[in-house]
């Protein structure tokens, strides 16, 4: 005759349980699953407490959904700042610059943005005269001179189309 072996007792196993105050999806339907494995067969739980109970199952299902769906959109509005100002790259823009010295406002300047940096947290564009600005300070975007040019031809051959009947 074969011998169980000891160490698959239950009392030799070693099941650390980690209580918590929260009740998922898996707890509920453990606890309904419970329920009915113990009720009184001679008194059967309704069907309308079931069906209650399964209801409350799937809106509990569903706003742990909602939850995560909603933690996924918190997560994606926190864009690398880089990534957030790229577009800027090739853009003339307009800020109000500051001696460094005095911290005395000097006037607004214009220049193209060359690249797009992160400090601290914050977008710093680079720009073509030498300086780094906050993107918090740009006045104004407008598309450089070379991609003005490029718009304007675009907009003539539009209407030498137009002239032509053709789009």
């Amino acid at each position: 005759m074969t011998s169980i072996d000891p160490t698959l007792y239950l009392k030799n196993q070693t099941n650390i349980r980690v209580p918590s105050n929260e009740l998922g999806k898996d707890e509920f339907l453990k606890i309904l699953m419970t329920q009915i494995q113990n009720q009184d067969p001679t008194n059967p739980m309704e069907d309308r407490e079931f069906i209650s109970q399964l209801a409350q199952f799937s809106s509990l299902e569903q706003m742990m959904n909602m939850s995560g769906a909603i933690q996924d959109l918190v997560i994606n509005q926190t864009i690398n700042p880089i990534i957030q100002y790229s577009h800027m790259i090739g853009k003339t823009v307009s800020y109000q610059s500051f001696d460094k010295e005095t911290g005395e406002l000097i006037g607004i300047q214009t220049s193209e943005v060359v690249s797009v940096s992160q400090s601290e947290g914050y977008a710093v564009l680079e720009l073509t005269n030498g300086e780094k600005v906050y993107a918090d300070f740009i006045l104004e975007v407008k598309a450089s001179d070379g991609n003005q040019e490029e718009e304007d031809k675009d907009e003539e051959q539009l209407d030498v189309d137009k002239e032509n009947g053709s789009e």
